[in-house]
């Protein structure tokens, strides 16, 4: 009696894709990632120190340091963080240095893009006027500062990130985190894209709850300006509805993409023909800055007239693009079953 030979399980399975590990410079951009969360929290040194110079002279006030100062410590902490896991070849680590990578990416574009359009004109204000009594620059010398102002912005928001997207974007990279640490993460548990937006979203928080304190509650509300306690509970309402739209996103729910595309266009229309009616120095006006640094920022012509408008819809495009974007990878609302007597397919 002929039997049919039992196939081999080893045979039947699929062969591992090859990859090249990675681990040396997974530790390598590790540490240059610890190095950038080390310079983040110089910055705060550097706030700390600026906040006690403007104790003693007239300048804007101190409390509105404080959003700067959360940033830069919570960016130094995340930094570090991400770091030991990038050392460690942990896959959560590399899901969120490609998210920031990315984003600091995209964010540095964007500044440039800004930094194109507005700091012509403020360098010329400052080519005319001068600044604080001192004699103008020549225009040579002008040139020669702006063109250091775009070398230094282009390498550090353009090209140091391209380099960390490189690297983490690496199927290597990613093969090996898999491999050292096969454990399934919170990151696993919602695309990439979604992710970022969840996150970004959350980091918000805490910066927006910041700003009351920070700018004595003034907020642009189509048209006019909330002060005091109607500003700061305009900023808890944005704050709640991000975060439970933050949340709804990570479990991949339209109803979180719906909220937040929501709420984010009713904040931006609100800014919008605020800052279409009243110019951006009555806002510093409402927060108690000093006449003499509202006379420079007039003096410099930075976000006079309608330039505050231009400068919303153009943070505001990319963004409203990248939620269609992941809008794809959303769950579809499910329908129930379907009443008896119908195909199932």
């Amino acid at each position: 009696m002929n039997e049919t030979p039992e196939a081999d399980p080893a045979a039947t399975c699929p062969l591992p894709v090859p990859y090249k590990d990675r681990s040396t410079g997974l530790i390598v951009f590790g540490i240059l990632t610890i190095g950038l969360g080390c310079l983040a929290g110089l910055f705060v040194l550097l706030l700390l120190v600026q906040s006690a110079g403007i104790a003693h002279q007239e300048a804007a006030p101190v409390q509105t340091l404080l959003p700067a100062m959360a940033v830069y410590g919570g960016l130094a902490a995340a930094l570090v963080w991400l770091g030991i896991g990038s050392i460690m070849a942990r896959r959560w680590a590399r899901a969120l240095l490609l998210i920031f990578s990315w984003s600091w990416l995209i964010v540095g574009l964007i500044t440039l893009l800004c930094m194109a359009f507005f700091v012509p004109t403020i360098m010329a204000g400052m080519h005319s006027a001068g600044v604080n009594g001192q004699p103008a620059l020549p225009a040579a010398a002008m040139g020669a500062v702006m063109f250091g102002m775009f070398l230094m912005f282009g390498v550090f928001f353009v090209v140091l990130p391209a380099i960390w997207v490189v690297f983490y974007n690496s199927r290597h990279v990613k093969a090996t985190c898999a491999t050292r640490d096969p454990v399934v993460r919170w990151t696993d548990a919602c695309p990439l894209p979604v992710l970022a937006v969840c996150l970004w979203t959350i980091v918000s928080a805490p910066t927006m709850l910041l700003m009351p304190m920070a700018g004595h509650s003034v907020m642009p509300f189509f048209g006019v300006f909330l002060t005091g306690f109607s500003a700061a509970m305009f900023c808890l309402a944005i704050v709640a509805v991000w975060c439970y739209a933050a949340w709804l996103l990570y479990k991949l729910e339209q109803r979180g993409w719906w909220l937040l595309l929501a709420g984010w266009c009713l904040v931006m229309i609100s800014s919008i023909l605020t800052f279409a009616r009243h110019d951006v120095l009555e806002m510093y006006r409402l927060m108690q800055y000093p006449d003499t640094v509202i006379q420079q920022m007039q003096k410099s012509g930075f976000l006079a007239g309608n330039q505050m408008v231009w400068m919303m819809l153009l943070f505001m495009a990319p963004f409203l693009g990248y939620l269609l974007f992941i809008k794809k990878f959303l769950r579809q609302r499910d329908p129930g079953p379907k009443p008896a007597g119908q195909p199932l397919v």
